[in-house]
């Protein structure tokens, strides 16, 4: 990309001095992943720093029991906070990250990381910003799986998957993987809300009958 346009795109790179923007557009490439592709995993060790330009990417990690949590989701406009730790720690993934799109992101090598955090105070701020940041929304996935019920955590999740649809492209196993539990509690669950008339189960599908009543639920934890 030959000018600082992207930059635009990520709250907090915009204030960088114009001579911080110009290296970071000098060094930096420009990248596309289709979509179902693992970006990381765990015992690799990161190379770049993803800005996503547009698309999505999910980052989950797997218990030793095998059970499988979504972790967070990184969104156009955002970096991978993981990858950032790993960078500053210089350390491998402990964590996978699975683009659920297909992915556009600029990609920043770890000499021009290295070099940026040591000598930019503008960039370090905007790294550990939205470092902190995300490791707030982290503690609240732990307090939601460790104390959270699972019938508002589900009803919540399936509202924000689903955004503005009302048909949802899901299984019972990926909800699981979602809310950190065991299939068989989400259906269960599934089978409870259907009885209520707030969903219709089909196979691979879910439909949301009563937004008003699941919006009610997820609220009330």
């Amino acid at each position: 990309m030959a000018d600082t346009a992207w930059i635009e795109r990520f709250h907090g790179l915009n204030s960088l001095p114009d001579t911080v923007k110009a290296q970071l557009v000098a060094e930096s490439a420009v990248i596309k992943v289709p979509s179902g592709t693992a970006v990381f995993g765990p015992g690799a060790v990161p190379d770049n720093l993803l800005f996503l330009l547009n698309g999505r990417v999910r980052v989950q990690q797997t218990s030793e029991s095998g059970r499988d949590i979504v972790l967070y989701r990184v969104e156009a406009g955002e970096s991978c906070v993981l990858t950032t730790a790993c960078l500053l720690a210089h350390e491998p993934y402990s964590a996978e990250g699975v683009t659920e799109t297909e992915v556009t992101a600029v990609a920043i090598p770890r000499g021009a990381f290295d070099r940026l955090m040591a000598s930019s105070k503008e960039f370090r701020e905007f790294v550990l910003t939205a470092y902190a940041r995300r490791i707030t929304d982290l503690f609240r996935v732990i307090d939601d799986v460790a104390f959270g019920r699972i019938d508002v955590r589900l009803a919540g999740r399936l509202l924000s998957l689903a955004s503005d649809k009302d048909e949802l492209a899901t299984t019972h196993s990926q909800l699981a993987t979602e809310l950190g539990t065991a299939r068989e509690v989400i259906s269960r669950v599934l089978n409870d809300f259907q009885k209520r008339g707030f969903v219709a189960q089909s196979r691979g599908k879910i439909t949301l009958l009563d937004r008003a009543n699941l919006s009610r639920l997820a609220e009330s934890a």
